[in-house]
């Protein structure tokens, strides 16, 4: 799909008689929602001049679309410097945004404000996680995160950093007067129809505050298990884990590795009106219709222990703990799940098999670990290859040996090269690796009797696939490179001190 280049409808207009104009291939569309004014068609076709094909939207994919049309302008500095020397005070130029406001009505031409809007906007359409503002001596970068890859999109005059900041200070009501200590606020907006969430983090720095905001798309955390990308074997084993009463259900990975996506999917699955669930969560990302959701605030002692302790005494038929980060945390853990109730969680390890060790490191008897968890899921994220781009090509017998493949397992490989489709980057999108480990009697035992870590790892896996051939399968059906796999599990590797 791409956009009309002069003829597009006016935003509001769009939005509000339900009408959108785009391209498809050569062909020209209008896009309509159930709902749309009969009359304002007859404008759309006017302003269009020429034939149009007409094509029915659900109210979903209508906003989708009305989103990807209207931030595709992306991101423009220009003027911005000149507008420095003309601008009023700071409070004046950055209170324009009001709360829940969209982003794509705005009339305000303030350019710092547009500059903000165009950002937010393009880090939308380019799926971003994360906008870096970065002051330095002489110069003010703006990275965006995109499929886990930082990359520069725009370097304006260092003078503007100080506007960007308080307007963001302002949007996620922060105090703009305070430069000195770190500040944490949140941000609704939306984009097209389409709710986003920004939550925004300034911190002092040399050459001033920097900030990062990561964006959060509701949609995500509408994800089912079955979307998350397993191999069919894990996912029957991961639903046989939720399908249990009571236990412990882990799910380890490095930040940003998807491991809270992963665990908002168990639970839409787990969610059918019928249990109480419940969760203690820092922050909460996604809110879940029919879920109890609890924010740990450690300035008025709501920690993680803390709040467990409350919903323990909510009736809770499921509890989910947004991280087990200490000895209190695991404790209450295995107790919730040895009274009767199934407890899912996060743990930072880098394997399935380190999880059972770091919970033992944190004071868990070895008796009551090996009769409470019941599965543990490790994943990683590896950007997928643009379909439109990648390149075939034969590799080399070294490569083979290092994915762990014969020549006779493989024919071709595939490379990232580039094009407009995934902004030259060669990748778009990503998807996640597994591996998973199901308790069963041996590896009870085991954790009962404090085997090694790469014991329970050797027995764990000598039937079932590890991240690194999860992994290696996607390379083999061309989804990603070998490159990219090995940059991950290689760091898998290295954290765990082995080869």
């Amino acid at each position: 799909m791409s956009v009309f280049a002069e003829k597009r409808l006016n935003y509001s207009f769009a939005k509000e008689k339900g009408l959108v104009l785009y391209l498809d291939g050569e062909t020209a569309c209008m896009g309509m929602r159930k709902d749309a004014d009969p009359l304002a068609i007859l404008e759309a076709r006017r302003i269009a001049d020429q034939p149009l094909t007409i094509v029915e939207l659900d109210r979903r994919k209508f906003d989708r679309y009305l989103s990807e049309i209207y931030s595709s302008d992306g991101i423009n500095s220009s003027d911005i410097d000149d507008a420095l020397d003309e601008r009023g005070d700071l409070d004046s130029l950055a209170a324009g945004l009001i709360e829940n406001a969209d982003l794509l009505d705005t009339s305000d031409d303030a350019p710092v404000i547009r500059l903000i809007n165009g950002l937010i906007a393009e880090a939308v359409r380019t799926k971003a996680s994360d906008i870096h503002i970065e002051p330095f001596e002489d110069r003010l970068s703006v990275r965006l995160r995109v499929d886990g890859v930082m990359r520069e999109v725009l370097t304006p005059s260092r003078r503007v950093a100080p506007l960007l900041v308080s307007r963001i200070k302002v949007m996620a009501r922060l105090d703009i007067a305070e430069k000195r200590v770190p500040q944490d606020g949140r941000v609704s907006l939306s984009l097209g129809g389409r709710p986003i969430d920004v939550r925004v983090s300034t911190l002092p720095a040399r050459y001033g505050e920097r900030v990062v905001m990561r964006l959060l798309d509701k949609e995500s955390a509408r994800l089912d298990v079955e979307d998350l990308g397993m191999p069919e074997a894990m996912l029957q084993t991961l639903k046989k884990a939720l399908k249990q009463p009571n236990g412990i259900v882990l799910v380890t990975g490095p930040t940003g590795s998807g491991k809270t996506t992963t665990l908002y999917a168990a639970l839409t699955l787990l969610n059918d009106q019928s249990r109480n669930i419940l969760t203690v969560e820092d922050p909460i990302e996604y809110g879940l219709d029919g879920v109890g959701q609890t924010q740990v605030n450690t300035k008025v002692g709501m920690t993680f222990a803390a709040g467990l302790r409350a919903i323990l005494r909510q009736d809770p038929d499921i509890v989910m703990i947004g991280e087990i980060r200490d000895g209190e945390t695991a404790q209450i853990a295995v107790q919730a799940s040895l009274t009767g109730h199934l407890v899912l969680s996060t743990v930072h390890t880098n394997s399935a098999a380190a999880a059972v060790t770091r919970l033992r490191d944190m004071g868990v008897e070895p008796f009551l670990l090996s009769s409470t968890l019941t599965a543990v899921v490790a994943q990683r994220l590896v950007r997928r290859l643009c379909s439109h781009c990648r390149v075939p090509y034969k590799p080399e017998d070294a490569e083979l040996e290092l994915l762990g493949l014969s020549r006779n397992q493989v024919d071709v490989l595939y490379h990232p090269k580039g094009c407009e489709h995934c902004n030259d980057q060669g990748y778009e999108g990503r998807l996640g690796i597994y591996e998973i480990i199901e308790m069963d009697a041996k590896l009870r035992s085991m954790v009962h009797d404090n085997a090694r870590e790469q014991d329970i790892e050797n027995y764990a896996f000598s039937n079932s696939t590890t991240l690194q051939a999860c992994g290696v399968e996607h390379v083999r059906n061309g989804l990603t490179s070998s490159e990219e796999v090995l940059r991950v599990v290689r760091q898998a590797r290295d954290s765990d001190g082995s080869v």
